[in-house]
């Protein structure tokens, strides 16, 4: 067993060694081509205008021509069955890297945290670079994930969170016949000027400059070729992937799998129509009509198609080049400000809001307001899940934990098992102590209990629809901390929610009207009901089926403990059993049943050791 597991070892590691031998081999794409940055006035790209009839440098048609050649899902002969090989190559080296993790016995030298954290590191890097290589669906997918801190370890989360699009630019003349083929009209009798050489290549497209003949400046997107022949493969792939994690006894245990990969799935496949992204820019720009400090490019839909969008070129200042920002003399705090606003706004007020606010797709104005882009991927609350949400953010406003656990509860969010005290005290607890001050160390031991309980229980479920909630709110929670080390949501949080609570769709104070209605119809509900559950209780009473749970902590833990002790005893018991009676066998002469009565042993050795694994993660707990 040992032999073959090492085997299987090294076998991951020459996959290490070839992963990184091709990450190398595209670096010259990398530093000379990709560029990050999107639309805007501080990029030195935005000034390299070239007439339609131009022809692009030698240079340049070499870098897309050497980049395009990178990797093998780009390639034209690549086969679905290569494809599902790749895939399943990853997805099986990443479940024995897991299953590794967890077995002491494998860590040279003997275990320790500070080795466990630095193999979960690198293997959050090799995941990271894994799906770089498989490209666009993974390169989505793992964007999307990097905010999922209840699915996986914070090392993998935070290496994901830096998974940024490394894709290669496709030829200009490729670009040249989709806009043809999608528009009617070869691109030199749409366009006066339209620059060969994008502005920005991502994973799902690429971006050019151009100029109407009209004198417009617009920015034209153009779909990746043969992108919706790939995601058809990998999505399939993807979805028997999700009903894996789905059934699996220990990773599918609270998890919504199928219903992440239903919405990713729903995510992906309308972000490959740019008219349905050109429609949600039209419905993101009219939001905001009456604010004058959001803008949002105008689509120009007569230069418009599933796979061609243009859009009006609004020219701004990367949100993440602060130098830039404080030489154009804009407030940094102000900008992280409204840009929690800008958020808060769109999903409590009409629940339309944009689900990938990363740097690259806002930027500041030069006013000092923000402008948005790229509004492929974008979320949609309903009415009553908008409801639920404000009556969190009131709870937390008014550091009510009762009032945010029975939201998230009729959210989802929280699965209602037996006892939620430990819920609600651990809520209350964080409200009380970490919304408006640092966190202090000698508030661990205070929630620890609460915290154990959570643990085991595990009664936070995130839904499918809160993944994109969830990335939204982490990626502004870190942009607006990269503008104002300062910043906290909570402080930009209440006030807007009170403001909303008390003036909603200018109607005065009837919705705080309507909540204290409505919390007055509950009481008077519970009151009129009160009679009739003590009479239910006397009859229990009565009857003797009344039972009475007393809690205790330490008691569960104890007998928890015992418990396993007594099965590992059972174990230890059967598996010297077997063991001695194989030496007996074996001494009789008797190898062939002697060798099957050591395999045997080998299922209590086994279950022995994951028991003592459990019994020393109880006594941990203490």
């Amino acid at each position: 067993m040992l032999v073959l597991l090492k085997a299987i070892a090294l076998l991951c590691e020459i996959a290490n060694i070839k992963n990184f031998f091709l990450y190398h081999t595209v670096s010259f794409y990398q530093t000379t081509f990709n560029k990050e940055t999107r639309v805007s006035a501080a990029s030195p790209d935005s000034q390299k205008i070239l007439d339609y009839n131009s022809s692009p440098s030698k240079r340049s048609l070499e870098t897309l021509e050497s980049a395009k050649k990178s990797y093998r899902w780009n390639k034209k002969n690549y086969s679905h069955t290569r494809r599902r090989i790749d895939i399943w190559t990853f997805v099986f080296t990443l479940s024995f890297k897991l299953w590794r993790n967890n077995r002491k016995w494998t860590y040279a030298g003997g275990y320790s945290e500070a080795k466990a954290v630095v193999r979960r590191k690198a293997q959050a890097v090799w995941i990271k670079e894994s799906l770089l290589d498989l490209g666009p669906t993974f390169i989505k997918a793992g964007q999307l994930f990097s905010t999922r801190a209840d699915l996986f370890s914070a090392e993998y989360v935070t290496e994901l969170s830096k998974l940024q699009d490394r894709v290669p630019a496709f030829s200009y003349e490729q670009v040249s016949a989709i806009i043809e083929d999608e528009l009617g009209r070869p691109v030199e009798k749409l366009f006066q000027k339209f620059d060969p050489i994008p502005l920005a290549a991502a994973s799902l497209g690429q971006v050019h400059k151009a100029q109407l003949a009209n004198g417009d400046e617009v920015v034209v997107k153009i779909q990746r070729p043969g992108l919706k022949q790939l995601f058809t493969i990998d999505l399939g792939i993807l979805k028997q992937i999700a009903n894996y994690f789905q059934n699996h006894p220990r990773w599918g245990k609270g998890r919504d799998w199928s219903g992440i990969y239903e919405e990713c799935a729903r995510i992906l496949w309308e972000e490959t129509d740019y008219l349905n992204e050109g429609r949600n820019a039209d419905t993101f720009r009219r939001n905001f009509r009456d604010e004058d400090w959001v803008k949002v490019p105008r689509v120009y839909w007569k230069y418009a198609s599933p796979k061609v969008l243009t859009l009006e070129y609004l020219p701004g200042i990367k949100i993440s080049h602060y130098e830039a920002i404080e030489a154009a003399g804009l407030d940094r705090a102000n900008l992280a400000k409204l840009g929690a606003k800008a958020y808060l706004y769109q999903l409590l007020n009409n629940g339309f809001f944009h689900a990938d606010p990363h740097p690259g797709n806002i930027a500041a104005s030069p006013d000092g307001g923000l402008i948005f882009y790229d509004f492929g991927m974008m979320g949609q609350i309903k009415n009553n899940i908008r409801e639920k949400l404000m009556d969190t953010l009131f709870g937390i406003a008014q550091k009510d934990g009762t009032l945010v656990v029975d939201s998230l509860i009729e959210l989802g969010a929280v699965v209602p098992t037996g006892d939620l005290t430990p819920v609600k005290r651990s809520i209350q607890y964080m409200l009380d102590n970490f919304m408006d001050k640092p966190f202090e160390e000698q508030s661990i031991d205070a929630i620890s209990e609460d915290l154990f309980e959570i643990a085991y229980g595990q009664p936070f479920r995130f839904p499918a629809t809160f993944t994109f909630v969830m990335r939204a709110f982490s990626t502004l929670e870190g942009v607006g901390k990269g503008l104002d080390p300062k910043f906290n949501f909570m402080e930009v949080a209440q006030p807007f929610a009170m403001q909303i609570m008390t003036n909603s769709n200018g109607n005065g104070g009837n919705t705080i009207l309507d909540e204290l209605g409505r919390q007055a119809a509950q009481v008077g509900s519970s009151a009129l009901g009160l009679p009739r559950r003590i009479e239910d209780t006397i009859d229990k009473l009565e009857r003797g089926d009344l039972r009475v749970r007393v809690r205790s902590l330490e008691s569960e833990r104890v007998l928890r403990r015992l418990s396993a002790i007594q099965l590992g005893t059972n174990y230890t018991i059967l598996l010297s059993t077997l063991i001695l009676s194989a030496t007996l066998l074996f001494t009789n002469g008797s190898k062939i049943v002697a060798a099957i009565a050591l395999c045997v042993a080998v299922i209590p050795g086994w279950s022995l050791l994951r028991l003592r694994k459990k019994i020393d993660r109880i006594d941990r707990m203490f």
